[in-house]
């Protein structure tokens, strides 16, 4: 791994029902998540994706580049625009980019672009793994 390298792209399907299991499995059962009334009602395009199954998923995507679990030694970013998941089986994409900003002391930091239908849904992703073996 060597500074600009560019890591392979990720790429995560998420559906309505994804977000009921989430909901189920995290607790946050806030119905802008499952209801496209109530979404509507307080401003927003549509059902969204919670949060942090967003992050969630830009995390395993760092995982994967990691090359081994355990390897994500940091990972932080803020949340700048929903992912709108329309009903249906397609439901939404979120694409997953990452270049490689620095390597030094057994550490990777990775710069993330992370979009659903080519908009930035979380601003100033970082990651930082640690190295020492191949990432493919």
């Amino acid at each position: 791994m060597k500074i600009d390298d560019v890591l392979p792209e990720q790429r995560f399907r998420i559906t309505r029902s994804d977000l009921v299991a989430y909901a189920a499995a995290s607790g946050d059962q806030n119905p802008i998540h499952q209801s496209e009334e109530v979404a509507r009602s307080v401003g927003l395009p549509g059902v969204i994706a919670h949060g942090m199954y967003t992050l969630a998923l830009a995390a395993r995507a760092v995982d994967v580049w990691a090359g081994a679990p355990g390897k994500v030694v940091e990972f932080g970013a803020k949340f700048t625009k929903p992912v709108v998941v329309p009903a249906g089986a397609d439901g939404a994409e979120l694409v997953v980019n990452g270049t490689v900003k620095s390597v030094e002391d057994g550490r990777a930091t990775i710069a993330l672009v992370v979009t659903c239908d080519g908009v930035k849904v979380l601003g100033m992703p970082l990651a930082a793994i640690s190295v020492g073996t191949r990432v493919d």
